[in-house]
């Protein structure tokens, strides 16, 4: 009895030592991501179509009828703020760059707020382009991209500014670094662009050059790094992570991710969307890599796929969403139908030789090396927009169809093939992802779907997890599901914000021996913090703590008087009122957690769960019920991050490291934090502010 007490001390210390040391490098070696550079050149040897200079502040233009190739302006310009709108050089009709303020409070669309002035105000320099729409001649819309001044190193200053039309890109440049961008649907009408002109109180010279000038991608003056992974959103402005899909290969993690600016407003609306990619091999030390599916037409905008391994190579699906842009009648879908219905499986088309209609439905890329270097096959193989291709454990070729389709297909060829093995499961789901993990196989849908069953059943025994109530969504959306080694499981997605899109948000999952599964945080990639400060050793009724900052992590240990009874809250305060306030909950006899309306004179009202009609995958109030043990002490982390960029805090909490639930509260910037509770007694209160 002496050994076995002797052996579990020893096991309890190495424990805390192993805890104490995931802490302690949490704070010494935290994580980075590695961008690339942001800066570009525009070489040309081109003698120039138009100049504008002091003496000369307008003058006619003289441009090709055709401007699929596009244009490309340079100019020197003196920006500073100004009270009233500026028009600071314009082609009539077709072109306005213009100096202005925006409203402090407006963030729709481009999120200029996030970056105001040491004074509050929000001077932006923005560049519209009229383009006529493919769809309706007579049709013209103005594209816009910008940046607050706030961005800009110096922004009363002196600086160079290009704008570059490519056919498919209309690009904002400052001292040769991208700082917006959108994709183009139209062109600018030629015969419109016969003069151009200046203001000379702000502008020095002008050129313009068609075709535009190839932009070549340069070295940073100073290496471009991100302090986390965890939170993480692109470094723009107005840059967001959209649907996430993640794989492991070679020793690698992958993440793929919807780039999106302007929540879904691009491409007047239409997305805009492509996958971008980041990968790690520690999860300390992450890569962007080169876009792997970049926009190069003008019908491209991109859904969901997956990555996925077929002849040994490393391939991505997605889905071509033309008909967000053209009806479906001009595109390939109908053909693709049509084969299907008379050949009872699909076909597989070279889009690059198809010229009467549209590629619509699903495609893929192949990397080159395995890691990158991504190359477009061309190749349409299936009529749905979302295809998630997997190999199941058999090692059969699968795929769950979405958008536009539905059911489970395989084929024994990526390219082409499919047949359909049940065209009622998974009904819908938007995004689904398959994985095994253990003797349980489960598909993850979407925003709010999931199913379960055991290995060893048919697709029939498919349980509907959500109805059941035992699902593990927690505030992300599109929760993409992958397997790294020591029988570990990663959940990737993304939080919404005001719009679509969000940061990127990354949970390790724990399975129970029922094949419930529960969420925990991965103690990798947990930003780093300063040196902690205990509130309280204990508190056992309400009181009411000052943050020392609007980020930070709060830890603190639960105790129960009884066994899975009580109740706490922990409300975040703003500095004034409670307006914005949240609170979050937990209910201990029912092991049910929330986040609400905060009150500073109770407890919050009870919100739902998924399964009784609520909705995680927003972010805002919710609740989660089961997967808790409350029958002893436990631990719960609380996150907070408010930055500007956010235009509010997100809030991530983990509860005895078994369950996650984050939210995202808009202008809430916690001041103040009140602890409530019944029946339990909270102890060694900490709070850490977040490193950088």
């Amino acid at each position: 009895m002496r050994k076995m007490r002797l052996l579990l001390s020893m096991l309890a210390f190495t424990l805390v030592s192993l805890t104490s040391c995931q802490k302690e490098d949490a704070q010494s070696n935290p994580v980075k991501v590695e961008l690339l550079s942001p800066f570009w050149s525009f070489p040309t040897s081109n003698v120039p179509l138009g100049t504008l200079s002091q003496s000369a502040t307008t003058d006619d233009l003289s441009l090709p009828d055709d401007l699929t190739k596009g244009f490309t302006i340079r100019f020197t310009a003196h920006l500073k703020p100004v009270d009233q709108e500026q028009c600071i050089l314009e082609i009539p009709q077709v072109l306005s760059v213009r100096l202005r303020q925006q409203d402090p409070e407006d963030r729709s669309i481009q999120n200029y707020p996030a970056y105001p002035m040491p004074d509050g105000s929000v001077p932006v320099l923005e560049a519209s382009l009229s383009l006529q729409s493919p769809l309706n001649a007579d049709e013209f819309q103005d594209m816009t991209v910008g940046v607050p001044l706030a961005l800009l190193d110096n922004p009363e200053g002196e600086h160079n500014i290009t704008l570059q039309f490519s056919g498919i890109q209309w690009t904002l440049y400052v001292d040769n670094q991208l700082f917006d961008n959108d994709f183009a649907l139209g062109y600018p009408l030629a015969s419109r662009m016969k003069s151009w002109n200046m203001n000379p109180d702000y502008l020095s010279s002008a050129t313009l050059y068609s075709p535009a000038i190839e932009p070549v991608r340069i070295e940073a003056p100073t290496p471009q790094t991100s302090s986390n992974i965890q939170y993480w959103t692109p470094p723009y402005h107005n840059a967001w992570v959209g649907d996430v899909v993640t794989f492991f290969h070679e020793g690698r993690y992958h993440i793929f991710y919807l780039f999106d600016r302007r929540g879904h407003a691009s491409k007047f609306g239409r997305g805009g969307h492509y996958f971008e990619h980041l990968s790690t091999t520690d999860f300390k030390t992450w890569t962007e890599h080169e876009a792997a599916t970049p926009l190069e037409h003008q019908w491209e905008t991109f859904g969901t796929g997956t990555p996925f391994l077929f002849n040994g190579k490393l391939c991505i699906s997605y889905g071509l969403h033309t008909t967000r842009i053209y009806p479906k009648e001009k595109t390939t879908l109908p053909m693709q139908w049509d084969y299907l219905e008379k050949s009872g499986h699909t076909g597989s088309f070279n889009y690059d030789t198809i010229h009467n209609s549209i590629p619509a439905g699903s495609t893929y890329s192949i990397s080159e090396d395995g890691v990158t270097n991504f190359k477009k096959t061309h190749l349409l193989y299936h009529p749905c927009e979302n295809p998630s291709i997997y190999t199941d454990p058999k090692g059969h070729l699968k795929m769950l169809a979405n958008y536009g389709a539905q059911g489970t297909w395989a084929s024994d060829s990526v390219s082409g093939g499919w047949k359909c093995l049940n065209e009622k499961f998974p009904l819908g789901g938007d995004c689904t992802f398959f994985f095994r993990w253990g003797d349980y196989d489960y598909i993850i849908g979407g925003f709010t779907r999931l199913w379960s069953k055991p290995a060893a059943k048919p697709e029939s025994a498919y349980r509907d997890i959500v109805a059941e109530g035992t699902d593990f969504y927690n505030g992300l959306s599109v929760p993409a599901i992958t397997e790294i080694p020591g029988n570990r499981y990663l959940m990737a997605g993304w939080v919404k914000m005001q719009n679509w899109g969000g940061p990127l948000v990354i949970h390790e999952l724990i399975q129970y021996p029922d094949g419930r599964i529960g969420t925990k945080w991965m103690e990798e990639i947990t930003p780093a913090t300063e040196p902690a400060t205990q509130l309280t050793a204990e508190l056992s009724q309400t009181n009411t703590f000052e943050t020392p900052g609007n980020s930070f992590l709060l830890t603190f240990e639960v105790y129960p008087e009884q066994a899975e009874q009580g109740r706490l809250a922990v409300s975040f305060l703003p500095e004034k009122g409670d307006k914005e306030a949240c609170e979050w909950q937990l209910q201990l006899n029912k092991a049910r957690s929330q986040f609400g309306n905060a009150s500073t004179d109770g407890y919050a009202l009870d919100e739902k769960t998924l399964k009784e009609g609520g909705a995680p995958q927003a972010a805002g109030n919710y609740a989660i019920e089961g997967g808790i043990d409350t029958s002893k002490h436990f631990i719960v982390r609380m996150l907070v991050n408010g930055c500007n960029k956010f235009g509010g805090s997100l809030i991530d909490a983990e509860i005895g490291g078994q369950r996650t639930l984050i939210t995202y509260r808009p202008n809430l910037t916690v001041d103040k934090l009140q602890f409530r509770m019944n029946g339990v007694t909270i102890k060694n209160i900490q709070i850490a502010p977040l490193r950088n």
